[in-house]
């Protein structure tokens, strides 16, 4: 079963089982939460108290809630502060707000202070890496990232060496650290990373791309040569992924972004094979770390994303929930996938959404979110609105 929000006040649960035909009632103080079947997950085991909300939906233990966390919940929309145009205006380099260990702390916790939400994640950059890798970037206000040197050749990417994070980007590790002291188990510490194909777009094409001609030139003119930067890229995340959990984060989302671009032949030699060589190898060492991938526009993938072995699929709101779960099957957990859009709408309307995501995720397994980061100029009401319906959701 699960429970859904409604506006409408009430001292009572009302939970209705299809199979016996019987309404039960159970007291509460909340509004009224509406009970219906979701049917797609495996039966919940007991639930891990001393563990945060977040990890043990994941993990399919008995939670009473879906987890929510929201992506880019840190950052430009937040009047709270205008603190966060103030560190702007001080630090107008992206580079410099994300390299430096009091203010990425500072950052990823203002909307921790403010909604409480269920994750709190590393405000940073899935780019971060590619400096301690010889590929120098920037990150320009209202052009985004600059890639000085794309690699064309084979010869080119001989130059890109491995990461080791703990040399390249040890501010990382230590806002992890403090981010983990900070929040003290009230909710999980997200890292995230770039997926191989995702950084060697970027890269390859010198930064963001409407068409992707440049990586798929090489895809399809060269291919050893982009496979030999994927595999640069395979083993410098898994390693990456490691030093994260090491430091604290106690799950990580892979971004691959652009994995979409990619027909699903293309992503079975372009991607796949590299997301699942940074899955085993991140198990080998972290096997209860939850593994969260997001691809944008991933509808035409859906079924192959699990084969990865990630332990959680971020879908985007093209997907309908209900279908999303049913192409992915009972054993991988679900995040997402309220339209971002929805919350420039009435709170009435961001209600019903919430409900009718919650509804079609169906009980456990289930992490809600965005189907993409949210949006600047959003209201901070909605925004405030979103998190209070949420958290009063009940299974």
């Amino acid at each position: 079963m699960s429970c859904l929000h409604s506006s409408i006040a009430s001292s009572s649960v009302i939970c209705v089982s299809p199979s016996s035909k019987l309404t039960s009632f159970c007291r509460t103080s909340r509004p009224r939460i509406h009970c219906a079947i979701g049917g797609t997950v495996a039966e919940p085991k007991v639930v891990s108290a001393a563990e945060p909300l977040l990890l043990n939906a994941v993990r399919g233990l008995e939670v009473e809630r879906p987890p929510v966390w929201l992506m880019r919940q840190a950052g430009r929309y937040m009047k709270a502060g205008l603190s966060y145009q103030i560190i702007c205006e001080k630090y107008p380099s992206f580079r410099e707000r994300s390299e430096n260990v009091d203010l990425v702390v500072e950052i990823s916790l203002q909307p921790w202070k403010v909604f409480k939400p269920d994750g709190v994640i590393l405000f940073s950059d899935i780019l971060t890496p590619l400096s301690g890798m010889n590929i120098p970037f920037d990150i320009v206000k209202g052009k985004g990232p600059i890639i000085f040197n794309p690699p064309t050749t084979i010869a080119d990417v001989d130059q890109v060496r491995e990461f080791f994070p703990e040399e390249s980007v040890p501010y990382v590790g230590e806002a992890l650290t403090v981010l983990r002291k900070e929040v003290n188990n009230e909710a999980a510490v997200l890292g995230f990373v770039g997926a191989p194909f995702t950084l060697a777009s970027y890269v390859v094409e010198g930064g963001s791309s409407k068409n992707f001609t440049k990586i798929k030139r090489l895809a399809f003119s060269q291919p050893k040569v982009l496979h030999a930067l994927l595999q640069k890229f395979a083993t410098s995340m898994a390693k990456y992924i490691q030093f994260q959990a090491n430091s604290g984060a106690q799950a990580v989302q892979i971004f691959d972004s652009w994995a979409t671009q990619l027909s699903p032949v293309d992503f079975e030699e372009f991607s796949l094979p590299y997301l699942k060589q940074i899955v085993d190898t991140v198990k080998q060492t972290h096997p209860n770390l939850p593994l969260i991938l997001y691809a944008s526009g991933s509808g035409g993938l859906l079924e192959r994303l699990p084969l990865t072995g990630v332990d959680v699929v971020s879908l985007d709101w093209t997907v309908d929930m209900a279908e999303g779960r049913r192409r992915l099957g009972a054993d991988v957990a679900v995040q997402g996938n309220v339209d971002p859009g929805v919350l420039f709408g009435s709170k009435e309307f961001i209600t019903n959404r919430i409900n009718d995501t919650v509804r079609k995720a169906g009980k456990g397994k289930h992490i809600l979110n965005l189907g993409h980061g949210i949006k600047v100029g959003t209201p901070e009401e909605n925004v405030a609105h979103f998190f209070e319906i949420a958290k009063d959701i009940r299974y």
